[in-house]
């Protein structure tokens, strides 16, 4: 990338003989967001700080930036008292600044968009801690090793993400960082979606009176209508982070770590992204922007093993599996998949994840051979204590079975160990041809990009606690911007809190590479229910995306293309209403055949979805009248 060295300013003043803040800014391409870094004496301490804006609105008023780390050698080495030396923010010796733009796109193995762009204008601030003196200098060194720490900044069209980056210490210490010092202050009046745990629901509240923290990304809704959304991207040997209310400063959120971090220089922290949007779906049609902040493809040579497809759960035993098989070929599905309990119990270290426990009529081996003639695939469930214990030895045994994928259960999650040896996991499946879903409370930050056989992951309230609808439609604009979730579309279950219609939507509007559908529902369950057609025919991965509306917790409406065909899914909250949706996506000199799928109380049938064609214009207006908890499912081809 070309370096630029150009900042719209740079201001050290002295003019009452204290110096003045230092300021330098980075916009966005397009100039919509303008990041303002700051350094500046408050009491005598000279700390970092910024601000964000977005056309021209504050999004993120003033916040600190920093880190506190511990270290007892560094602290005696570099002759400063602990209370300063731990804050690395505070009366940081400002070294230097570098400025960049990149502007390209790249194509990934898959995902919600055939091409991604990737254009941003970036800042690196640069800072030195401290400095060692020269008599305790080691007599080897050739110059005085010192501290160090930059602020890198990136300022995206979809959004502005920043990180610290810690230079190689010359001295050789590890670096323990015991806390981030990340602030978010927002505007006052804004609310929050709240979310304590990743498998809960969200509910909007208020920046005030939290006793807990709150997962991310966290959406919120500023008073001026926009609404700003923060993340995280690039997570790979970090600890987890969450966000919790600042004890000191009103409607001001901070960084939250799980626990302490020990690193080795060089080092970057995960990113801390922030995305605005005057219309709610213009965060989801820029949730690229995660993928954007992680390494390109780290994987070599023929990537063919990694095939996203639809996936049927059968129950464990060889009948059912056989019958899964050929209900999965029939139904237009790719995999089957045999859940926990197969090798015995999970939660008990001494079962052997490579055999099948005595009592269970389950040749494993045998049923891939079965379903490999009819070009269906074989995903295991496995517990993280088994994988644990025994990695290195299951995936011989499961690429000797000709197994596709394994379902991670019960990861461990938050301290920095459990996250690298997670990564580490899912890199070592890569060595077997054997891609990986995620299951319980780890989200995603973009690693895909770099692991792609990491398939999906849950880190969801999905259909195991069959949430309603309000729930249903928040996810898109919270959980869903950092990446893709297996939330298990139901069916026939007589549990689900909403209509046939709605559920139908699901895997147009919920993207995952990894679709689990008919999530605890048996071959025998379906009648031949001809709206079905538009879950056999939906992909799971696009070429295009385009949100059309939504508004968080009430509905929303997403379009996707795959080859020249068009997907729509409208999901509905928790009151009827009547939608008229713009095919602005489709060419507005042709025509097209509309097949709709949409609830319809009035037909004697079992699910009461109707099913029904006309042509269309591009551009057209198409109306639909949504039941409370309801949806709809569309197929749009080009008239011939």
């Amino acid at each position: 990338m070309k370096k630029l060295f150009i900042f719209l300013f740079l201001t050290w003043l002295t003019a009452t003989g204290k110096a003045a803040p230092r300021t330098f800014q980075v916009s966005s391409p397009d100039g919509n967001y303008v990041f303002t870094f700051i350094q500046e004496n408050t009491d005598g301490i000279t700390r970092l700080y910024y601000t964000l804006s977005y056309k021209r609105k504050n999004i993120v008023e003033k916040s600190e930036l920093g880190v506190e780390i511990k270290n007892k050698l560094l602290e005696s080495a570099m002759g400063i008292p602990n209370d300063q030396c731990a804050r690395w923010g505070d009366n940081l010796t400002f070294i230097g600044v570098d400025s960049a733009r990149c502007e390209r796109s790249w194509k990934p193995l898959y995902g919600e968009r055939s091409e991604i762009p990737d254009n941003y204008r970036s800042l690196q601030v640069k800072f030195r801690k401290g400095e060692l003196p020269k008599e305790k200098a080691p007599k080897d060194y050739d110059r005085t090793p010192s501290y160090l720490m930059n602020i890198e900044v990136r300022a995206y069209n979809e959004g502005v993400a920043f990180r610290y980056h810690f230079p190689l210490i010359t001295s050789g210490m590890f670096v323990h960082i015991t806390d981030e010092l990340t602030e978010f202050s927002m505007p006052e009046g804004t609310t929050a979606w709240h979310e304590p745990w990743a498998q809960s629901p969200a509910t909007q509240r208020p920046l005030e009176g939290w006793e807990d923290e709150s997962e991310r990304p966290l959406t919120m809704r500023l008073p001026d209508g926009l609404t700003v959304s923060l993340g995280e991207a690039r997570m790979v040997d970090y600890v987890r982070t969450k966000f919790a209310l600042s004890p000191s400063r009103p409607h001001t959120l901070q960084t939250s770590m799980y626990d302490c971090a020990d690193i080795i220089t060089p080092y970057n922290t995960p990113w801390r992204v922030i995305m605005a949007a005057e219309r709610p779906v213009e965060l989801i049609a820029h949730n690229y922007i995660y993928l954007n902040l992680n390494e390109p493809c780290a994987l070599q040579g023929d990537l063919s093993w990694i095939k996203p497809g639809k996936v049927f759960r059968s129950r464990l035993s060889q009948k059912e599996a056989l019958d899964a098989v050929d209900f999965a070929a029939e139904r237009g599905l790719q995999y089957i998949h045999l859940d926990a309990g197969w090798y015995g119990s999970e939660i008990i270290m001494e079962h052997d994840a490579t055999k099948v426990i005595e009592n269970l009529d389950l040749d494993i081996p045998s049923i891939c051979r079965y379903a490999a003639t009819k070009n269906i695939g074989v995903w295991l469930y496995v517990n993280q204590r088994a994988l644990m214990q025994q990695l290195d030895q299951l995936l011989p045994v499961y690429k000797e079975w000709g197994i596709k994928g394994i379902k991670f259960g019960f990861v461990q999650i938050g301290n920095q160990l459990w996250t690298v040896w997670l990564h580490n996991a899912v890199r070592k499946c890569a060595d077997y041809g054997i891609m990986v879903d995620i299951h319980d409370e780890y989200r995603p930050t973009g690693v895909s990009r770099t692991l792609p056989h990491l398939m999906t992951q849950e880190g969801i309230a999905g259909n195991e606690i069959m949430p309603d609808a309000r729930h249903n439609t928040t996810l898109p604009f919270n959980r869903f911007l950092c990446g893709p979730a297996d939330y298990t579309p139901c069916y026939f279950n007589s549990r689900v809190k909403n209509t046939h219609g709605h559920q139908l939507a699901m895997p147009v509007v919920y993207y995952s590479p990894i679709t689990f559908l008919y999530w605890y529902d048996t071959p025998s369950l379906y009648h031949g229910e001809k709206e079905l057609e538009f879950w056999k025919n939906v992909p799971v991965t696009w070429d295009e995306t385009y949100p059309i509306d939504g508004e968080i917790g009430e509905y929303v409406a997403i379009a996707r293309r795959s080859g020249e065909k068009w997907f729509v899914g409208v999901m509905n909250g928790m009151e009827a209403r009547t939608l008229s949706l713009s095919t602005d996506f489709l060419s507005p000199k042709k025509k097209y055949i509309l097949t709709l799928y949409q609830d319809d109380p009035k037909l004697d049938t079992r699910t009461k979805v109707s099913v029904s064609q006309r042509t269309i214009k591009g551009g057209e207006k198409i109306k639909l009248n949504l039941l409370a908890s309801g949806g709809a499912a569309m197929e749009i081809t080009e008239k011939k």
